[in-house]
Parts: C-alpha cells; structure tokens; sequence
C-alpha cells in the first residue's frame, strides 16, 4: 500500500537485474508511491534478465545503456525526459561489478585492468551520470540522486576486494558533485550504506554468507533487507527530505556503529581458550 510519497515524480533507475537487485524492489515501490520512470540497464542485461517483467509491471520504458559510456547516458537521459515528459526528479544509480572478485583474484594480487574495470563500472559511471545529466540539466530543483554502497568503503572486510575502494570513491563523488549540484541547482545527492544484501551481483563476494549472518547478529536491529532498503530510499527521493545531501546514510540495523555486542562476546568467550591464546600471542 502506497502513500503518494512520489506522487507526480518522474525517475530513471539504474540496475534493476532480477527480483534480487535492490533496484528492482525500489522500482516496485517507486510505481506503488505513484512515480513513473525508466529502467535502464546493459544491452546484455536487458535482453536476458527478467525486466522487461519489471517493465511491465510498472509501466516503464526500458532504455538499454553502458553506464561506462557518456554518449549511452546522454541517450537514457534524453530518451528519459521525452518519454516522461520533462526533467526527471530522482536518479538511483545501483551499478557493481568487479571481474577480480569474479575471477578470484585476491586484493594483494590484483589484475589492473579488471581493477580499472571495477572502478569504471561501479564509481566512476556515477560521476559520468551526474556530469551528463548536470550539463544537459536533466533534473528539476529538489530533485534527488542516490548511489547504493556500503560500509567496506571504512571497514576492511574479507572478500570484499576492490569493491571497497570502488565503494570508496563512490561515497568520495557523492561528496563533491553534491555540492556542486546542490549550490548550482538544488540537487540533492547521497549515498545509502547498505546492509550485506542477497543479490546477483553480492553473491560473488568470497564469504557472503558469513559476511550476512556475522553483521546479522552484530546489529540490534538485524540486517536490513533489500525490501528495507526500498523503503528508505523511497523517503529519499521524497520531498520530506529535501534537505539532506552529500550524506552517507547507513541503513543497515546499527551495524556501522557497534564494536562488540553482547552476542559476539558471548560466542568470542565461548569459542577461544583464553590461555592458549595468550601463549601464543
């Protein structure tokens, strides 16, 4: 059940893959909030993914891009603007990927051009969307742009590999094209940290099941789930947030700011000799 949050708001969403992705569920929500929008994703993706369902369903046109490529972004959001009728109101860009987690390369031995790879796709797109849409002035005052990340951008956390430093620069780009955006057009930009979340893209990373039931049981609210995450970025795209930007936001259940909980001390205590550890460190 909708409550008109997005009413009348016209959006482009970046990476809608299969029911998994993120951005799938906030496209589902845009749509009940009363928003329309255009869904936009690889040429490949858009062919043998699930969203042209997703397409369906809301109502939205599917515009196929290289989020790597400016002249692809030029044409999602001209096409965007003519389909909507207009400037759009919010951008969520929800785009990862990087070919050394893939490949299994280790961050003490990466390959370079996959890392180059990785930071193209998952950070420096943002920018490239944001610079293409700043210059050809693709969205209306008070609009909002979101990029998900998440926390390894502070924290180092195994198996996470260059994606960190990927997730890094995006909160990095959020920072700075958000103040610009917002001084020379009113443009809110943020950056929403993330809970571990179930998606096509994260199973890749090496312990993600761990990773999940570790930060699970560290938070006190418990992890935040890709249903969770749509709901929030939904009140961001709204106008009950019109001044908020250049933010990190976590939403993943208090995680980003617990050291040891009660539950990790508890199995700490019961899971190490405490003598044996002292001789040996």
């Amino acid at each position: 059940m909708g409550f008109d949050l997005l009413k009348g708001k016209k959006g482009i969403i970046f990476g809608a893959l299969n029911d998994m992705s993120i951005a799938w569920k906030i496209a589902e929500r845009a749509h009940e909030e009363g928003a329309t929008f255009t869904l936009s994703n690889t040429p490949v993706a858009c062919r043998m993914g699930e969203v042209i369902e997703l397409g369906k369903k809301c109502n939205a046109e599917i515009i196929p891009a290289d989020a790597t490529s400016v002249a692809d972004l030029e044409n999602v959001f001209q096409k965007s603007m003519e389909v909507l009728g207009g400037k759009v109101d919010f951008v969520l860009h929800s785009i990862g990927m990087s070919l050394n987690v893939r490949k299994k390369r280790v961050y003490h031995d990466l390959d370079y051009n996959y890392l180059n790879k990785t930071l193209d796709i998952s950070a420096i797109s943002f920018h490239k969307m944001l610079q293409v849409a700043f210059k050809m002035d693709a969205i209306n005052e008070w609009g909002s742009v979101l990029g998900l990340s998440y926390v390894a951008a502070q924290r180092t956390f195994y198996g996470y590999n260059d994606m960190a430093d990927a997730k890094s620069l995006l909160e990095s780009i959020g920072r700075s094209f958000g103040y610009i955006y917002g001084r020379e057009r009113k443009v809110r930009i943020n950056t929403v940290s993330q809970s571990p979340t179930v998606t096509t893209a994260g199973s890749g990373v090496k312990g993600i099941d761990g990773l999940i039931d570790f930060s699970d049981r560290m938070s006190p609210l418990g992890n935040a789930d890709a249903q969770d995450c749509a709901d929030y970025c939904i009140t961001l795209f709204s106008d009950m947030t019109r001044k908020v930007t250049m933010q990190n936001l976590y939403h993943d259940g208090g995680f980003s700011n617990v050291g040891m909980s009660l539950r990790a001390m508890t199995q700490y205590n019961k899971s190490f000799d405490i003598d044996d550890l002292d001789s040996k460190y």
